[in-house]
This record gives C-alpha cells, structure tokens and sequence, in this order.
C-alpha cells in the first residue's frame, strides 16, 4: 500500500480530525466512560486475535528468538535515548531517565494501528507479536528507573510497590488474558465473538484514535515544558529505534509484517503504563515533559509519518 493510501485511511483521517478540531479549540470531546471502553474493547481484541493465531500456527523457535529480542531491546533502547537527552537536550538526570523508560517501552494504539495498516497492506504480521508487545513494556521502566537514580537505590517498599503497578498493569493483565483465552479457543471456537472482536474493530479504532488526536493536539498546545531540543528527539528516536528494530528483524529474518511490527514497537513509546510507573518510582520527574514527549510528538509522528515510512521500507529490507 503506497504512504499515501496509508495516510488516506479512515483510522489515521479520524486521528486527523481530532488533532484539527483540537487546534481550532472545538468543544468535541469523547466521553471518557466511552474512551475508556474503546481502550478496553482494543486491548481485547488484539489479545484474542494474535492467541487465536498461535494456535493455529503453533509455538516455534522464532516466536521465542523475537520475544528475547525485544526483551533485550527493551532493556537497552532506553541507554541511547537517555545519553541523547542528557547530552542534546541538556536534560537532568532524574527527567532524562523517566523520558527514557517510555522510549525503551511500547504503545499499544500505535502496534494496534500499525497491525491494522500491515493487514489492509497485505503483509500481516504474526500473532504472536502480541505476546512479544506485552513483554516489552516492562524492562525499559527498569533500565530507565536505574539511569534516573544513578547510584541511588530503590527501598523494598517502592520495589514492590513498582513489580505490582507494572506487571499487573490493566493493559498488560488484559492483553496477555485475552491472548491466552484466544490460544485456548483456537480458529472454531473463536468463530462466534468473530463479529464482534474482528468485523467491528476498524470502526471502534476509527472512534479511538479520534480521542488520541484530540488528547494528543491539546497536551501539545497546554504543555509549557517542551523546549525545541525536546521535541526534535521525540521525532528522531522514533527513527532511531524503529531502524534499530528493523534492523534487528532483518537479522532475525522476519517476514515483512513481523519485522514492520517489531520496528513499529521499538519506534513507539509508552504513554499508558510507563507513566504509572514512573510516577510511582520517580514522583519528582516532570509529566509536563515525559508525557507531552511520548503522547504529543512521538505519537502523532509514528500515526502520521512512522506507519507508512514503516509499511514502504520492511518489503525493502526484509524481503
């Protein structure tokens, strides 16, 4: 699918529309008992779907190459942000390495729109990609924890503490539930909730990334803490970190789709469970930054620019 028909869609034209009605200050707003519902459906959907496809393909030794891989990139990705945050932006230690914990970790709704467009693109990636997202988003809060305190240690009380908001973190639990309840169903038994779970999904993503343009213009437009080195790396690391993916996919001789989904999870960062986290772990690190950073720049530019650079350049690399 050419980055123009991409961009055409009605998925990335909804996020499109709540950006613009955002910046001209319109009053639409989804209510939030609503959004929070389009968060869960998602989140189940994509769960059922990626187990449902393991079932039927089966657990194999590049299942378990890429989830040790994106563990590993998870883990280190957060290094390189954090030395680029500290060294170009000029960024104290504490909010460089809370900045740094989200660009090591994933977003959900960006793997959830990119495997959308990967699909429609005929280059779907594998279903066990889902399980390898949820695995992700927990060892960058550690290294970015780590790299915030230098030589500074975590009590037993904020240790475990941290373990319970981070493993049982909603998304994570219901991702990695539905994932498992969709390997037990398999293809037959999945048949019946097909239509709600597989035919309706576009659409309630259409409503859901409506939300994340409105949410995403008007963090962007009240934050004060942003400066001009800030937001230039929240548009380069995505590019980073997606060719590092990328990269790591073509090593790992993934398909086209697979390695597009891996490089659009290294690509991405987290605006849902690493900002709990951090929160908890760094309560002095400044929202204003780390999560006008992830939501604000570096998500708008994967919808918009990430998904189809991604969707032209892993046929090219991984073919």
């Amino acid at each position: 699918m050419p980055a123009f028909e991409t961009l055409l869609s009605p998925v990335i034209l909804f996020f499109v529309l709540g950006a613009a009605a955002a910046a001209a200050r319109s009053d639409l707003a989804v209510p939030e008992p609503l959004a929070k519902s389009l968060s869960l459906y998602l989140m189940a959907a994509i769960g059922l779907k990626g187990g449902v496809q393991v079932s039927q393909a089966g657990f194999t030794p590049q299942l378990f190459q890429v989830s040790i891989t994106g563990i590993a990139l998870s883990f280190a990705l957060p290094i390189l942000a954090f030395a680029l945050l500290r060294g170009f932006a000029r960024l104290d230690r504490l909010n460089a390495g809370a900045v740094a914990a989200h660009y090591g970790s994933v977003s959900i709704v960006t793997f959830v729109t990119a495997s959308d467009a990967l699909t429609r693109s005929g280059i779907p990636p594998a279903g066990y990609m889902v399980a390898v997202m949820a695995m992700m988003e927990t060892p960058a809060v550690i290294t970015g924890i780590l790299l915030a305190r230098g030589s500074g240690t975590v009590t037993a009380g904020q240790r475990g503490k941290l373990l319970r908001e981070v493993l049982l973190n909603g998304s994570v639990v219901l991702l990695l539930g539905a994932f498992l309840i969709g390997l037990l169903l398999g293809k037959d038994r999945f048949v019946p909730i097909a239509p709600v779970f597989v035919t309706g999904f576009t659409g309630l993503l259409c409503l859901f990334l409506l939300d994340m343009g409105l949410i995403a213009m008007r963090r962007l437009r009240e934050s004060r803490a942003l400066s001009g080195r800030l937001v230039m790396l929240g548009l380069a690391l995505p590019l980073i970190n997606g060719a590092t993916g990328l990269g790591a996919a073509a090593l790992l001789g993934l398909d086209p789709g697979t390695g597009a989904a891996l490089a659009m999870l290294t690509a991405s960062a987290s605006y849902i469970a690493v900002p709990a986290a951090v929160r908890l772990a760094l309560p002095d690190a400044d929202p204003g930054i780390y999560l006008s950073m992830s939501l604000a720049v570096t998500f708008p530019f994967n919808i918009l620019l990430g998904i189809p650079l991604v969707i032209q350049l892993g046929p090219l690399v991984l073919a």
